[in-house]
């Protein structure tokens, strides 16, 4: 080892070395596949290596070190183990390894030595040789390299300061030269534009994708409209739109000034029901309403066959992008902790640490509000319309879980990317700003997406036998946000995304016809192509591919419709006592009817006369609880009340409406928790010969259970041959046992006999944490899947409500949250949530 200050390197003098190495190879090994036994994309070249390196495997991996080769290119750090096959060179290329992290992933480098741990930065200088090599990903995985004692010291600091130096983004040009080191060679270019995408999901880019998807939705009465086809109507709203058929394109081109960023009210699903969902932006009080505007708008409102409008105010029950952002850089630093300070939560903190983040308090009011916009669908012959600000957040929020809520093609692989495409990329979500890969404007950044993605997890969760998907698909999806080579999170909106491929709509000349047209500000023709996030062969193998998606029973064909309503009973399922061409304001669960809900509506503006009548007032308006009430009393014989378990949903597009108190919202331990045990091993080093006294103490309590078992099953086997077994007396029954329980044998607080051990209630705390996995390593066959405690499996109708655990010989029943009215009081809960 090198002691005191002839170990000190600065990255400054290593530098020149560093380039001269990328000049060599990049002449030498640009069409080379295999380097030192890498297999290396077109053009990528390996910067520094070091061998006899050891990698840290989670527990999905199956604990323990693999031994390899460390590798460290322009683009990504690699691991190479040992008993690696040999790459085959006629295989299509693959960006990312099992093992491999990409450079633009990686948020903080730690080094730890003896007794000490330290934060690298390109300006740093080490006076020790490093042991171990830590990398924080901005995905909140955590990979550990061990480096051996036969491994050269230079080999190791010399790695550690190559990764150090090209891993940081230093100015907004480094994305784009990111993207060049993968993507930028001739042959990955020719490789990209010879792809094909996949022809089985819709993809919403042309005219005929949504006609597809108004067939197959049976929206009668909609078309597919391109008044928008050269972004002139709106720049944020993709280039075809779906209307009435009973609206003009001319009579249009004149109501989108009355919206935010000219976002007008457009269709975006309609329930078997006969239900339409729609989203909007807030209207424009200070543009002049014209009749004729007054009466096309008013159309759009009302649908193709509806008569009853809701207008659904996200704006005041759900987060705002800055909430969400503050709530997400809490929760990473409450699962990583801050490795600078080697500062962590307490375990007995931290679920209190946990609640204090409100990230799970705003994934429940993201799936309230989900549920009431269900519940509303369900009753047919309406139109519910989703009023946002801008709607390019939290419109796109609740219209997708809403759908994956209801529909269960939004639950397969390919119909929720479908989802994803048609309500977040063609939408308009602001991917680029919100994911800010540039680090040039943190106030508009906050991950949505990522809140709609554990939104979404907490649904698989419960409900786990009802999606297509699986929570590794999730995971995959969660960690392509983080790598900025996609185009479909490196736009704001479709116009972006048309700039980079030089097309902006079609022109139309005598001579030549519709032609497309150039825009002059277009990128740079040298620029690499950008594929899509869903062509996952890129990213994964075919085994790990496997793992998205899991058998689930064909959905039965869907009922004809009668005038697009299929409502099996309308005196309880409909908005009663409403006159036709009434507009309700849906807030904080209660319909009220203000007078500016519509500006024209208001009579300040003196030109509209009120074509419809006159809407009653808000005391004679039926609450949201009126509605759900109906809904729930032609449920409760669906498992609630039977003694003999949930017998199912009437029919597969019944809303999967979750569990939101307090203790049934878990935490998505195999995304937020993969990297906490690493990290709470580094923020308290030690030596790395020897085990984490979390490790040491998680195998102790593996022995005492083996212990148990064993003396349990040397006692039973006595018990048998025991000719004269010892006389049991009853003993009396306890008062106290069942005063936390309620008339329908639900405990809501503890259960009233527990086999687990104690422990257990510490399941959220990341020291306790083992079923980690990250979103790349291997999931070996052996591996049990990683499943949820609550699901929505059969059983008897006693259930445990904070830890989310049966007993061992009753399971939960399938029950569904109705959301409750304002005037019912609940039980308090911490909100913490345990995770599941």
């Amino acid at each position: 080892m090198l002691t005191g200050s002839k170990t000190t390197f600065k990255v400054r003098q290593m530098l020149p070395d560093i380039k001269e190495r990328m000049l060599s190879q990049s002449g030498t090994n640009a069409r080379s596949r295999d380097v030192f036994g890498l297999r290396c994309l077109p053009g990528e070249c390996v910067l520094q290596r070091a061998v006899m390196v050891r990698k840290k495997l989670t527990a999905r991996e199956g604990r323990g070190w693999l031994s390899g080769t460390l590798f460290c290119t322009h683009f990504r750090v690699a691991f190479v183990p040992q008993d690696s096959p040999k790459p085959d060179d006629n295989a299509d290329p693959v960006l990312l390894g099992d093992h491999d992290v990409a450079l633009a992933s990686i948020e903080k480098v730690v080094v730890v030595g003896p007794n000490r741990t330290k934060l690298v930065t390109p300006n740093s200088s080490l006076k020790f040789t490093p042991e171990e090599l830590v990398l924080y990903c901005r995905d909140l995985r955590v990979i550990c390299f061990l480096f051996d004692r036969l491994t050269p010291d230079a080999q190791v600091i010399e790695m550690t300061y190559t990764i150090a130096k090209t891993y940081q983004p230093l100015k907004p040009g480094s994305v784009l030269s990111f993207q060049n080191a993968a993507l930028g060679s001739v042959e990955m270019k020719q490789f990209l534009s010879n792809r094909r995408r996949d022809a089985h999901m819709n993809w919403f880019e042309s005219v005929s994708d949504w006609e597809q998807e108004v067939e197959r939705c049976g929206a009668t009465g909609w078309r597919v409209s391109s008044v928008n086809d050269r972004f002139e109507m709106s720049t944020s709203l993709p280039r075809f739109i779906v209307f009435p058929q009973k609206v003009l394109d001319t009579e249009l081109k004149k109501s989108f000034a009355h919206f935010n960023e000219g976002r007008i009210p457009r269709w975006c699903w309609r329930h078997p029901r006969g239900s339409d969902l729609m989203r909007m932006a807030s209207f424009q009080n200070n543009i002049y309403h014209e009749k004729d505007d007054i009466r096309n708008l008013e159309l759009i409102l009302f649908g193709s066959q509806s008569s009853l409008c809701v207008v659904v105010e996200l704006g005041e029950e759900l987060p705002s992008p800055a909430d969400i952002q503050l709530a997400h850089s809490r929760l990473r630093a409450l699962c990583l902790g801050d490795i600078s300070t080697s500062v962590t939560v307490p375990d007995d903190k931290w679920l209190s640490t946990l609640e204090g983040t409100h990230w799970l308090d705003y994934t429940r009011s993201c799936l309230k509000k989900a549920s009431e916009v269900a519940c509303l669908l369900r009753g047919g012959h309406l139109t519910v319309a989703l009023q946002e600000s801008d709607d390019r957040d939290m419109g796109c929020m609740v219209s997708s879980l809403v759908q994956v809520m209801c529909d269960p093609h939004c639950r397969t692989q390919r119909g929720f990317q479908s989802l994803v495409q048609k309500e977040w990329v063609m939408a308009g979500h602001r991917f680029y700003s919100r994911v800010n890969y540039h680090r040039d404007n943190d106030k508009e950044e906050a991950p949505v997406f990522l809140l709609f993605l554990d939104c979404v997890w907490q649904l698989w969760s419960q409900y786990p036998s009802r999606f297509q998907l699986t929570d590794d698909f999730l995971l995959a999806l969660h960690d392509s946000v983080h790598l900025p080579l996609f185009s479909s999170f490196l736009a704001n909106c479709q116009r972006e995304r048309c700039k980079r491929s030089q097309t902006l709509g079609q022109s139309y000349t005598p001579v030549n016809g519709w032609r497309d047209v150039l825009h002059p500000d277009s990128s740079d023709p040298s620029d690499p192509p950008l594929p899509s996030v869903w062509d996952w062969a890129l990213q994964y193998s075919k085994q790990r591919q496997v793992h998205f998606t899991q058998p689930v029973p064909p959905n039965p064909p869907l009922q004809p419709l009668l005038n697009g309503n299929l409502n099996t009973n309308p005196d309880t399922h409909r908005l009663t006592d409403t006159i036709p061409g009434s507009v309700f304001l849906l807030s904080r669960g209660t319909f009220t009817c203000p007078a500016n809900l519509l500006p024209w509506r208001s009579g300040s503006l003196g030109v509209y006369k009120k074509s419809h009548r006159r809407a009653p007032s808000s005391e004679n308006v039926p609450g949201l609880e009126r509605l759900l009430k109906a809904w729930a009393l032609t449920e409760l014989p669906q498992g609630l009340t039977s003694s003999s378990g949930p017998q199912g949903p009437l029919d597969p597009y019944e809303p999967l409406l979750p569990l939101l108190m307090g203790p049934c919202m878990g935490l998505w331990r195999e995304c937020y928790l993969r990297g906490a045990l690493h990290a709470q091993a580094f923020s308290h080093p030690i030596s790395a010969n020897h085990p984490h006294p979390v490790e040491r103490l998680a195998r102790e309590v593996q022995q005492l259970k083996d212990k148990l078992e064993q003396v349990s099953s040397t006692t039973n086997t006595t018990t048998s041959t025991d000719p004269h077994p010892p006389i049991r007396t009853a003993e009396p029954r306890r008062t106290d046992t069942n005063m936390n329980q309620n008339t329908n044998n639900g405990t809501f607080l503890f259960p009233a006999s527990r086999p687990q051990s104690a422990g257990a209630s510490r399941a959220a705390a990341p020291s306790n944490s083992t079923n980690y996995q990250t979103s790349r390593g291997p999931v070996p066959a052996s591996a049990p899947p990683s499943r949820p405690s609550h699901k929505d499996n059969g059983g008897s109708n006693k259930h445990t409500f904070l830890f989310g655990h049966s007993s061992v010989t009753e399971a939960r029943p399938d029950q569904r949250y109705y959301p409750a009215p304002n005037n019912a009081k609940l039980p308090k809960s911490n909100g913490s949530s345990i995770a599941s």
